[in-house]
């Protein structure tokens, strides 16, 4: 943990340029193809052509910053779990955060028919659905919360993270055998996440809750690095366990939750992209791998979204399907190829 930023200098460079590009990349294409000229031209003045601006403006824009921010956030709250509980199959929806927010949004859409057609109507919206997820995220997280301030064992949150996902999750399944095929189809689409139905109101609270999440994150880099040597030595060197860990918690809460609310669960990116990174990095100080964690879960969830997008076709993939079948196989590949994890 003594590497210095500058040591990987070049690498941080050529990620930068990676995400630049991987963000024109993703504006550029989609059913319509847009040059790169005409992209920045939209960016930086107006273009020409009006249907080009308003398409770069009021759609592609959103989902690019969108796809980052995910990206992003999805790998930082990994990061933050695998190094908490020192498990490299932690993900940030282990502490039951993504299950509490499919069991908000499963109220809603699934639970909306016992409220009569009508009403049902008004409780189904964007908004309604966006708060649904993000109180059934916090319910989770104040449950882990209380239940992890009278356990030691940082394990036994793991634990109780888990028992309480198998709880909404049973939850969701009753409600699910009792809803019409409608309901159940419309709760099914939300599961497969979308980057693309975000306005730029929307996606201004979104950042704002984001940037919270990595601000704790970024305050927590010493903390990140001490746990790595274990709990007994971490108290040793004077670190109060019990608020790293509660720090930490919400950091990851406020990340996945938000981005399961505005984007749904999205898979794969909080488990793989700091094993991606640490294959890259081959370091496991955190004051290095969380900015490379920022710029791989950008430049992952960028290309995932444009692939996507199915470019020069009206066809657009769930985005849940797409990082488990791009990601899954380079993550396989690289640890074959390493012949152990890195952690």
């Amino acid at each position: 943990m003594k590497d210095k930023p500058e040591t990987y200098r070049l690498q941080f460079i050529v990620l930068s340029f990676l995400v630049v590009l991987c963000f024109l990349a993703n504006l550029s294409l989609g059913s319509i193809h847009i040059p790169i000229s005409a992209i920045l031209e939209s960016l930086f003045s107006r273009a020409d052509n009006e249907t080009w601006q308003v398409i770069i403006t009021n759609f592609r824009l959103p989902k690019a910053i969108t796809a980052v921010l995910v990206g992003s956030g999805l790998g930082i709250s990994g990061l933050l779990m695998q190094t908490l509980f020192r498990n490299p199959l932690a993900g940030p929806f282990v502490l039951g955060i993504s299950s509490g927010a499919s069991l908000g949004v499963a109220i809603v859409i699934l639970g909306s028919g016992l409220f009569g057609g009508i009403l049902a109507t008004y409780l189904i919206s964007k908004w309604s659905i966006v708060i649904a997820a993000s109180l059934g995220s916090l319910l989770v997280l104040f449950s882990v919360l209380a239940v992890s301030q009278k356990v030691r064992d940082t394990m036994a949150i793991l634990i109780i993270g888990l028992m309480f996902g198998s709880i909404t999750a049973a939850v969701v399944s009753v409600l699910s055998y009792f809803s019409s095929a409608e309901q159940l189809q419309q709760y099914i689409f939300w599961g497969f996440g979308s980057l693309s139905n975000l306005s730029w109101s929307e996606l201004l609270v979104f950042f704002s809750i984001y940037a919270v999440g990595i601000c704790m994150s970024i305050a927590s880099i010493k903390a990140l690095n001490v746990l790595l040597l274990g709990d007994n030595y971490a108290k040793s060197l004077g670190l109060n366990l019990k608020w790293s860990r509660l720090i930490l918690i919400i950091a990851t809460s406020l990340l996945a939750g938000t981005i399961t609310a505005f984007a749904g669960p999205i898979a794969f990116i909080g488990l793989a992209i700091p094993h991606l990174t640490r294959q890259i990095f081959k370091t496991s100080n955190h004051k290095i791998l969380l900015p490379a964690v920022f710029l791989m879960g950008a430049i992952v969830m960028l290309i995932c979204d444009s692939i996507a997008q199915v470019p020069l076709s009206d066809y657009t993939l769930p985005i849940n399907a797409i990082t488990a079948l791009v990601g899954a196989p380079v993550v396989i590949w690289l640890l074959v190829r390493q012949r152990k994890m890195l952690f």
